[in-house]
């Protein structure tokens, strides 16, 4: 994202979470994540990347989640 753009974090509380789960996949799939916080410097396709990994987990993560619930 821009410089000072930040994705809209829709439960506040989770905003730190996110951007250390941002940085973990980062590293995990090989993109070096940037020391000063600024990702506009990386390619679109490293950001690309960390991106749809993240949604990619969390749809796992909420599958998960779904499939141990059991309905009334």
């Amino acid at each position: 994202m821009a410089q000072g753009q930040e994705g809209r974090v829709l439960v506040p509380e989770a905003k730190q979470a996110l951007s250390a789960f941002k940085y973990e996949i980062a590293n995990e799939i090989g993109v070096r994540p940037p020391a000063h916080g600024y990702w506009g410097e990386l390619t679109s396709r490293d950001c690309g990347a960390v991106g749809g990994q993240m949604v990619k987990r969390m749809i796992e993560i909420a599958e998960r989640s779904l499939a141990g619930r059991t309905t009334p």
